[in-house]
């Protein structure tokens, strides 16, 4: 299920069918206060979010989605007014997993929600060992669950990512333009400081293990074995 959240009952519309037709579930909303409502109810596997919305905004949505436990991990691609940069740096740095901007054509957005959930999903891209495990970090790629000390650390999808691709990659210092590109799944073209965002709250999401991400200063970040 794929909850769209659009004010504009055309454009809603036309994502609900749109998205029916492609395989999808999906259900829409007009407002914040009948998102909330449904999602007390049932958990969706991607929310579409546009930031314009009446009453609450889609950037004070994201931020509940992301600060609840039990709502943290759901995937989130914003909608953005054409040209609004700072919308896009603040969503992503809030969590979101994916930005559109409109106008958008259907197409795209089908391919960029598939993007998503595959990226969301368990072992289907590097990485393919069941458990990747540094230390007291264990990753269960298969259940898509993160531990440290045996205890369960609940993740948004992107600080998931950032974990899964320097667990791979132990060791090895990775750029933050190359982590945006193979955590985001395509070409940013903000600024890298959303990696560092991310990474701030990955850490403090790990505790003291957390301290095994290390900063490599003007190059990027490497996890120490």
């Amino acid at each position: 299920m794929i909850f769209c959240v659009e004010d504009d009952e055309n454009i809603r519309d036309l994502i609900v069918y749109t998205l029916e037709n492609t395989g999808f579930k999906a259900q829409g909303f007009e407002d914040g206060r009948s998102f909330r409502e449904a999602l007390k109810k049932e958990r969706p596997e991607l929310v579409l979010m546009d930031v314009m919305l009446p009453g609450e905004d889609g950037i004070a949505l994201l931020k509940s989605i992301r600060s609840n436990s039990e709502t943290e991990g759901i995937p989130v691609i914003m909608v953005t007014a054409k040209g609004a940069e700072f919308d896009k740096v603040k969503a992503l740095d809030l969590g979101a997993d994916d930005y559109v901007t409109k106008p958008f054509g259907m197409m795209e957005l089908v391919s960029r929600i598939k993007a998503v959930l595959r990226r969301s999903g368990s072992g289907s891209d590097e990485g393919d060992d069941e458990i990747l495990a540094l230390g007291e970090i264990a990753m269960d790629t298969r259940k898509h669950q993160v531990t440290v000390a045996g205890e369960p650390v609940a993740l948004t999808l992107k600080e998931y990512e950032l974990l899964k691709k320097l667990l791979v990659n132990s060791e090895v210092v990775l750029t933050r333009d190359q982590l945006l590109e193979d955590v985001w799944g395509y070409d940013f073209d903000g600024e890298t400081r959303t990696v560092d965002v991310h990474i701030r709250t990955l850490r403090q999401k790990l505790g003291k293990a957390g301290e095994r991400i290390e900063t490599v200063r003007g190059v990027g970040y490497r996890i120490r074995a």
